[in-house]
């Protein structure tokens, strides 16, 4: 945002040197990037006036001119191709310096004497042209200081704003932090309410709902199109970057710098039927003011006539509706759009308006109909016409007011760590345009309606600690009451988990959140999967629904830089649409390829395989302190092999799988090595009941062995089940020692010999006993699981 510090200084009358409103406003949070000084050396610089203007003897491009500057007529030898009799312009005369420094003498050019040098604005350090004499109005007093008559020296501030102030897009927004900060009223200008003097008016129909719940429209007639824009209002848009075009188009660019409220106006010869507010169709394109056609679709908001699109709501008009010359009459436009509604569509064309860049952000909806109103007042005083009656269309329900926010005195000192005396707060809250209400324990504030970003109470602690002044608040050092968080013992660290990774020789990764979409396809992982709106690039544009593709991409890109055995292991989060919006999950997983072990002489070399990767994660239950808990069965899942992979259940649901990836996976990755893989989520693997201490065992404990057959297709998970099942408390532990296919049994039979470890805490089993759990686990064995004791 680049304003006229003059303009400023006229809304806001303050006692501070300009570095001094520069350092508060950037102390305030409106940073100030840069500061242009205008005019600061034209002492002797005065306001003349060519009376005569005659060829030079000697130079075809100089001309002699007799200039007056008030009661004395100098002569001047100028070579500007607009020098003329009856041109005003500014006059440096003998004795003065230049801003850049050049002094000015008496000087004979091709046997002429000049006394003096009539200027450009590029000369004078008011402005970069340089293509003639600056051009001064017809009433500018002869032999009056230039400096005087324009209101120098001034400065052009440039402020870099935060996304969330976008109500300091304008002089008056600023205007009201400054005179916040320095205690002093805003003298904004007063706008008279413009009397119709016409009937003419336009309808107006909005179908855009929330996009567009306002919009503000008005005739004005009979327009001289001719009409000079007054010099002053072309000076404060030029020392405010913006370069004066015509009456129209500058009025309504004063007003956006004076107000923040874009505007617009359409040559009103060029409408027919009501004016409209829609999305845009698909197909549907419009030429633009710079002359570059858009290709619309459903994202846009276009304003419509007879319900063709004429302009790019919140962006920029349509070139076949535009102001000319030859204008006489006008539509006026003046509309509060949603910032979901424009965001991003200007971008998307290419371009960035001033009307994007405060439409994007946010513009007062109660602005629109005062701002129409000051446009009017300024395009009727200096280019004449009638103006109709104001047609404003209106969806209230879309106009939501401004929420109270509740300030608590206790929470305000405990935040900034000092007392603000409550007058103090009163004030400031008041002077940023808030409503405030005295409650027992602080404020009830109401922002205004240019305010959107005030939404909870640490957003009116900002405000009153950035207008106190940030210097005011002590730099003390933290007191270290910061409370230790005590581990649970009901939960396992998620670090131990990674340490038993790393002891177990994996190597913890990170990778990308973002996937290709179509990484995800070929694994089969995509639904429910979230797309991002920007992605970093294009195979950066979807949330990972697991850590595997990423892990298993830097597997095989580690596989290709000559590492034959890897093995990671990553940490993170996993997202998916869930029935409430976007769920996260966090996960463990890990990849292994290779050898087993590394090459050594102790054992032979082979390839990792199921039972490897079957103990890694075994070890990570092993934490829980309960790894009976965590049961196996055969996994459906598509991208494991249909025989070697597993689910693991812990409590009924499935925490996670593990096995060997599956062959028709690998072919599309252009893969051709076997890489076994497990992924669980971490929650249900982290949990664990709270430990509870208990005496050592006192009596004896008693082994049974049992020998079975049963079909190879029954898992152990479903024997062991069974066993605990019927044989009660007094088993401790029950494991294979044995297992054997093959010759001597049927097809499809398997031979599986197990071990019981019987206890009692109360006395020492005796062999009936002993010999009753065993009976109790044969019968469950063959009614449960098939399974024939082998003699």
């Amino acid at each position: 945002m680049k304003f006229s510090e003059n303009w400023l200084r006229e809304l806001v009358s303050v006692d501070a040197t300009r570095d001094e409103l520069c350092h508060k406003l950037t102390m305030a949070g409106l940073e100030v990037e840069g500061v242009e000084a205008i005019g600061s050396a034209l002492e002797g610089v005065v306001v003349a006036e060519i009376v005569e203007c005659t060829q030079h003897p000697n130079a075809d491009k100089l001309r002699v001119c007799k200039v007056a500057i008030g009661e004395e007529v100098v002569q001047i030898v100028c070579g500007a191709p607009n020098a003329r009799a009856g041109l005003k312009a500014p006059l440096a005369t003998v004795g003065t310096t230049m801003p850049n420094g050049m002094p000015i003498k008496k000087a004979a050019l091709r046997g002429v004497d000049s006394f003096g040098m009539l200027c450009s604005a590029k000369e004078l350090g008011i402005d970069a042209d340089a293509s003639g004499l600056l051009e001064l109005p017809g009433d500018a007093p002869v032999g009056k200081p230039l400096a005087e008559y324009l209101q120098l020296p001034d400065a052009a501030i440039e402020i870099k704003l935060t996304p969330n102030r976008p109500d300091c897009l304008s002089v008056q927004g600023v205007a009201r932090d400054v005179a916040a900060i320095f205690g002093v009223a805003v003298a904004a200008p007063a706008i008279a309410t413009t009397a119709a003097t016409t009937t003419h008016e336009r309808k107006v129909e909005l179908q855009a709902g929330a996009d567009c719940p306002r919009y503000c429209g008005r005739l004005i007639e009979g327009i001289d199109a001719n009409a000079r824009t007054p010099f002053w209002m072309a000076e404060r848009l030029r020392r405010s970057g913006s370069r004066p075009i015509s009456l129209l188009v500058d009025v309504t660019n004063y007003v956006l710098l004076e107000m923040g409220q874009p505007l617009h106006a359409f040559d009103a010869a060029t409408l027919t039927g009501a004016i409209g507010v829609r999305r845009a169709r698909g197909g549907e394109s419009l030429k633009l003011l710079d002359e570059s056609e858009a290709k619309l679709d459903p994202e846009f908001l276009v304003i419509t006539d007879a319900d063709k699109p004429v302009a790019l709501a919140g962006i920029m008009g349509g070139y076949e509706t535009r102001v000319t010359d030859a204008t006489r009459d006008v539509f006026l436009e003046a509309a509060h759009f949603a910032p979901t509604a424009i965001s991003g569509r200007a971008r998307k064309l290419g371009m960035h308006t001033d009307a994007s860049h405060r439409f994007e952000r946010g513009v007062d909806p109660e602005l629109p109909r005062r701002a129409l109103e000051r446009a009017t007042q300024l395009i009727v005083e200096f280019g004449g016409g009638k103006a109709g009656p104001i047609t404003e269309a209106m969806l209230p329900q879309f106009l939501v007011p401004p929420a109270a926010v509740t300030l608590r005195r206790a929470r305000l000192k405990r935040v900034l760590g000092i007392d603000v005396a409550d007058a103090d707060v009163a004030r400031i809250l008041t002077a940023l345009g808030m409503q405030i209400e005295a409650v027992a324990e602080g404020w009830l504030a109401t922002s205004p309606t240019w305010r959107f970003d005030i939404a909870i109470e640490e957003d009116l602690i900002e405000e009153v600690a950035r207008i106190h002044g940030y210097e005011k608040i002590p730099t003390t050092t933290p007191a270290g009451e910061i409370r230790v968080a005590e581990p649970s013992e009901t939960r396992v660290d998620e670090a131990a988990l990674r340490r038993q990774l790393a002891a177990r020789d994996y190597r913890e990764a990170v990778t990308y959140a973002f996937l290709d979409a179509e990484l995800l396809k070929r694994w089969r992982l995509d639904v429910g999967a979230i797309a991002l709106a920007n992605p970093l690039a294009a195979d950066l544009g979807t949330m990972r629904t697991s850590l595997l593709p990423g892990l298993v991409s830097a597997l095989i890109a580690n596989r290709r830089r000559q590492q034959e055995r890897v093995r990671l292991f990553e940490v993170g989060k996993v997202f998916r649409h869930g029935t409430e919006g976007a769920v996260e999950t966090v996960r463990i997983a890990g990849v292994v390829c290779g050898n087993a072990h590394e090459l050594q002489w102790a054992s032979d070399r082979r390839a990792v395989d199921f039972y490897d990767v079957k103990g890694d994660v075994e070890s990570l239950f092993a934490l829980s302190g309960d790894a009976g808990a965590f049961l196996t069965t055969a996994s459906a899942a598509c991208w494991l092999h249909p025989g070697r992979s597993a689910d693991v259940l812990r409590g009924g649901a499935v925490v996670g799988s593990f096995g060997s990836l599956h062959p028709r996976l690998l072919k599309t990755l252009d893969f051709d090595v076997d890489v076994y893989a497990f992924e669980f989520d971490m929650e249900p693997l982290v949990a664990r009941a709270l430990p509870r201490c208990a005496a050592v065992p006192r009596f004896p404990l008693v082994r049974r062995d049992l020998s079975f057959e049963l079909q190879e297709n029954v898992s152990y998970a479903t024997v062991e089940a069974a066993v605990r099942r019927a044989v009660g408390r007094i088993l401790r532990e029950v494991f294979v020692f044995d297992r054997y296919a093959g010759p001597n049994l049927a097809q499809g039979l398997k031979s599986v010999a197990i071990g019981l470890i019987l206890q009692d805490d109360s006395r020492t089993l005796t062999d009936a006993d002993a010999d009753h759990g065993v009976g109790l686990a044969v019968a469950a064995l063959e009614r449960d699981c098939q399974a024939r004791l082998r003699g």
